[in-house]
Parts: structure tokens; C-alpha cells; sequence
């Protein structure tokens, strides 16, 4: 499944699942989702960061003149 292909398989579960819930179950499953995604995000940075530590240290740079 290429990119575009994905985006229209989204949308169209997003247009089923709204023909058989309410505006607040709706609602609520727009938070879960959303906060689901975050969360894997978050996942998948931290494991790049552990795969890939070289950089982590250079984060804080101290302005000594």
C-alpha cells in the first residue's frame, strides 16, 4: 500500500466508523487514537535514540565566552 493508497484507506475508515457511532463516541475514539499515536511516537523516538546515542549529548549547549 503506497502513501496515497493509505490516506484514502484512512479516511474511509473514518467515514465507516462515524456512520455507526455518536458525535461523543466519535468524540472519544478521536482522543484514544490521537493519544495512541503520540505514545508510538514517543516509543519509536526513544528507540532511535537508543539506536543512536552519538547526538544525545550534544543537546545542551553551554554559551561560555
Amino acid at each position: 500500500m503506497d502513501e496515497c493508497e493509505l490516506v484514502v484507506f484512512i479516511s474511509t475508515l473514518a467515514c465507516s466508523i462515524s456512520k455507526c457511532y455518536s458525535t461523543d463516541e466519535i468524540s472519544l475514539l478521536a482522543a484514544i487514537f490521537c493519544q495512541l499515536g503520540d505514545t508510538l511516537a514517543t516509543i519509536a523516538t526513544k528507540r532511535d535514540l537508543n539506536d543512536n546515542p552519538s547526538n544525545t549529548n550534544d543537546i545542551c549547549v553551554s554559551d561560555k565566552q
